[in-house]
């Protein structure tokens, strides 16, 4: 047997609130012998990382109906909190898994189960029905178009079935959504540049959603199915992995386009396996020229066309300041790390392990540690430099420990689409207020 890695965090609520001294069961889902491994979280709400049996690698190098990951189910239990069973947690060899786990308060005891659906790969899922990649543009009741720009919401809503079908809504954050996506369609195994193709098509693809209001102009409640014969494969609750989580953080704002457009293009794509699709991205292809040493624009231009640009949205909804544009390391100063400090010590309330620092507007060794201990606690590479993924993380994190967007009036239902506030329109924006130096 090969062997994977499995981490788990534990929050309340939808706010990264971190849950310590939660008991978390392992149980192995196909060998029955295997003894249950029982971990408790700590102040992060982080379990320590196990390795788990798994398949052989090969089993997901090339098509087959072999499923290439182990499956475990996971029981977490924490005191006041309704307890949860996570069915089907999928690891893959030589990769880690992570699984976050979001409980609720229990004014009854009746456990949650959620159950993972298979990944594309190896379930039974429909061939996407094919559409024109460009949508006309309608205007909006103002005469213009909705939103003038792409732009990354903070919230998306995922409709769990067919778009005409009684399914339930589940809100998410958009980064953690392409997450679940990506981990869903393909495998973890496969090389960075594949993975990193195969993401920025499920991005542009939700964004041209997003940005045509595809379905809310059609009177739905939600921005994207999770039906593969419309959209994408989205499974709720599932685990994703940590390799696939850090090539998302770098490029969840990036999309593809036609020049002199400005809507993302609708990136259809099929596996290439059981279904074919000319002038469409497949899975399997892109996974062969990921092994023959190819970048994710070159897989990218091979299936769309050599005229395909790149776009990056140059807003990212519900986050108070944007990235600098440039690193911070020893040595930076200025604003962008003075804010990277005040936003580090309000998560530190939360998350006692980041030590606390001087907000001095100067990048030290103090700044250096707490930034390294906050990529430790959320799976980011632990570089100790400020990077546009770190931004972005720190800035959802606090956002949600301080609940920016509640006070902004901003619906955790609003999918990047202005809905003008009722109880807070003339409360002021709580930016951070920066004394004088």
């Amino acid at each position: 047997m090969a062997k994977g890695r499995l981490q788990i965090q534990v929050f309340k609520g939808e706010n990264y609130t971190p849950v310590d001294k939660s008991k978390v069961t392992i149980t192995s889902n196909t060998n029955t012998s295997a003894k249950n491994i029982v971990l408790n979280t700590d102040s992060s709400g982080l379990t320590q990382e196990i390795e788990l049996d798994t398949p052989p690698i090969e089993y997901s190098m090339n098509p087959t109906d072999k499923i290439p990951y182990g499956l475990y189910d996971i029981k977490i239990e924490a005191n006041t909190l309704k307890p949860q069973l996570i069915k089907g947690c999928q690891v893959m060899p030589d990769r880690e898994a992570l699984q976050n786990v979001t409980l609720s308060d229990a004014p009854n005891r009746q456990e949650v189960i959620i159950q993972i659906q298979p990944n594309v790969q190896v379930g039974k899922y429909p061939p996407k029905i094919p559409e024109a990649p460009e949508k006309p543009m309608e205007a909006g009741p103002s005469g213009f178009v909705v939103l003038p720009e792409p732009q990354v919401p903070q919230y998306i809503v995922v409709h769990a079935g067919a778009p005409d079908e009684a399914a339930p809504n589940y809100t998410l954050r958009f980064i953690d959504y392409i997450k679940n996506v990506c981990s869903s369609e393909i495998f973890s195994t496969w090389s960075d540049s594949t993975i990193r193709a195969n993401a920025l098509c499920i991005i542009s693809f939700v964004l041209n959603r997003v940005y045509t209001e595809w379905y809310r102009g059609k009177g739905k409640n939600f921005t994207i199915t999770n039906s593969t014969a419309f959209d994408q494969a989205f499974s709720y609750g599932r685990n994703i992995y940590k390799n696939i989580s850090n090539i998302v953080d770098d490029v969840f704002t990036t999309y593809i386009k036609l020049p002199g457009r400005k809507q993302p293009l609708l990136t259809q794509f099929c596996d290439g396996k059981n279904v074919q699709c000319p002038g469409w991205l497949t899975q399997w292809g892109s996974k062969y020229l990921g092994d023959q040493g190819k970048t994710a624009p070159q897989i990218i231009k091979s299936f769309y066309g050599q005229e395909v640009q790149f776009a990056t949205a140059q807003k990212v909804k519900g986050i108070p300041i944007s990235y600098p544009g440039y690193p911070l390391g020893i040595g930076s100063k200025g604003i962008p790390v003075r804010t990277v400090q005040t936003y580090l010590n309000r998560i530190s309330v939360a998350y006692t392990a980041i030590p606390k620092v001087a907000v001095t507007s100067v990048y030290n060794e103090e700044t250096r540690k707490s930034v390294q201990e906050f990529q430790k606690i959320f799976s980011i590479p632990v570089t100790g430099v400020v990077d546009y993924g770190t931004w972005y993380r720190i800035s959802d994190v606090y956002v949600a420990v301080t609940k920016i967007a509640e006070l902004r009036g901003e619906s955790s239902y609003d999918d990047g689409v202005f809905f003008p506030p009722i109880a807070y329109a003339n409360r002021p924006i709580p930016y951070i207020d920066y004394p004088e130096e």
